[in-house]
């Protein structure tokens, strides 16, 4: 009976990889490969992921980063 109302939890199906298939997380400082947003921190916002250019301060949501090709994010991972 209490496997009947226990709800499970959805693994995300994000590909939060980075170009060369590094996995992401909050914090991390990426070099953007599109919208010319230079060197980047990923920050969590109300509606997921986003990118946030330490130059600008402008951001990007984590969607519009996405390679159809790879699934992969269009960013590359700045250090370790």
């Amino acid at each position: 009976m209490t496997s009947l109302f226990n709800r499970r939890k959805k693994k995300s199906r994000i590909k939060f990889y980075d170009f060369d298939g590094q996995p992401l997380k909050e914090g991390d400082v990426v070099m953007s490969l599109r919208y010319e947003l230079g060197e980047c921190r990923i920050i969590m916002t109300e509606n997921g992921y986003a990118y946030e250019s330490v130059k600008t301060g402008e951001k990007v949501n984590y969607a519009k980063m996405i390679d159809a090709g790879t699934g992969y994010q269009k960013v590359r991972k700045l250090g370790s």
